[in-house]
């Protein structure tokens, strides 16, 4: 698992290859990412935005940006926190992924951003 934390917003990634959708002899690697956004700081906080930056290993880097996270802007107030699946595909049987989210303090309107861990996307197999 790995973990970050700012501003009290902690954001935590864990992983899994999906092989039962992936093609590796078409270069269609599938992976799943399963997030976790605590809220430890004294203030309600809002998920306006991600952005994502997404690496294979034949140097192919991608970005993602947008509203929300899967259709959702979640409200956390202190002590909650929102969990949510996504997905990425790959050409490579590695690679990683990091990003921001866009955070808003309901109290104030303040926006900060929140690190996104970054986190290695790699088939089961090639740690060995």
């Amino acid at each position: 698992m790995d973990t970050k934390t700012t501003q009290g917003v902690t954001v935590n990634v864990t992983t899994n290859y999906l092989p039962d959708y992936s093609s590796p002899a078409q270069q269609h690697f599938v992976f799943a990412y399963r997030i976790t956004i605590q809220n430890n700081s004294e203030f309600t906080v809002k998920l306006l935005r991600r952005h994502w930056h997404i690496f294979d290993s034949n140097n192919e880097v991608r970005e993602v940006e947008g509203e929300g996270v899967v259709g959702q802007q979640p409200v956390l107030e202190p002590g909650e926190s929102h969990q949510y699946v996504s997905g990425c595909n790959l050409k490579t049987s590695i690679g990683k992924m990091a990003g921001t989210y866009l955070m808003e303090r309901l109290v104030d309107g303040r926006q900060f951003y929140v690190t996104i861990p970054e986190f290695t996307l790699i088939i089961p197999y090639k740690l060995n």
